[in-house]
Order: C-alpha cells, then sequence, then structure tokens
C-alpha cells in the first residue's frame, strides 16, 4: 500500500432539467468519492479541473476544497460530493487532480480519471468513466 494516496471514483449524470439544448448548453451533475487508500491521513487542499466540450473548447477551473470543504481523511476513509458543470456541446470530458497534504507534511497528487458528460434522452448511460 503506497503511503500517500488517495483514489476518486466518478459517476457524471445528465441534468435535462438545467438544460437548454436549443441555447447549446447542457447541464450535468457529477458524483466524487474520494477514499484515502494510503498510509497516513491527508487533506484535500484545491481541485483542479479541465472540462472540455466536443467542440475543443476547454476551460480550466481551479480552486480550494470541494464543495466548500477541505476533507481530512485517515486511511480508509471517504469524502463523497457531488457538483456540476455546463457544456455547450451534447458531450465532453473532464478530469483533474486534487492537491493534498498528508499529517506529517508530505504533499501530493490525486488524480481523476478522465470521464465522459453525455446528454442522453434517457435511454442510455448518463455518462462514462474511462479507465
Amino acid at each position: 500500500m503506497p503511503k500517500y494516496q488517495f483514489s476518486c471514483e466518478v459517476s457524471p449524470r445528465y441534468l435535462p432539467e438545467q438544460s437548454a439544448p436549443e441555447q447549446g448548453i447542457y447541464g450535468f451533475s457529477y458524483t466524487v468519492t474520494v477514499t484515502n487508500t494510503g498510509e497516513v491521513a491527508a487533506q484535500l487542499i484545491s481541485r483542479h479541473w479541465i472540462i472540455s466540450d466536443a467542440k475543443g473548447h476547454t476551460e480550466e477551473v481551479k480552486g480550494l476544497g470541494v464543495v466548500g470543504q477541505q476533507p481530512l481523511l485517515k486511511p480508509g476513509e471517504s469524502f463523497q460530493y457531488t457538483s456540476g458543470s455546463r457544456l455547450r456541446t451534447a458531450s465532453g470530458t473532464m478530469h483533474g487532480s486534487y492537491f493534498c497534504v498528508a499529517d506529517d507534511g508530505e504533499r501530493f497528487e490525486a488524480a481523476v480519471s478522465l470521464f465522459v458528460l453525455e446528454a442522453t434522452d434517457g435511454d442510455g448511460p448518463a455518462g462514462r468513466v474511462l479507465h
């Protein structure tokens, strides 16, 4: 087991009630579960997202914490939150990382793998996670 490690799982979802396709607005939510899979307690300090739509428009988002929190996770503990994003196209991708600091002062990054945001009519999957 690595000494410093957070694993991240994402479940994306299309939000038709927050979308206006005729205006080029597609709303999505994503639920992230961050788990401390390392040996040392650590705190999630900041986030860095790269969001791209199907036309190649890319937006970078950086900020402190997630949903106003900077969770401190002991080994084996998880923190789950839901946030959202809007795209100008019916599909796109997101990926990023969290900057973390362990109890002993060690700094590390926790990667969030690329996942797909995809508008559906309710018949298909709401999103795909690419590994």
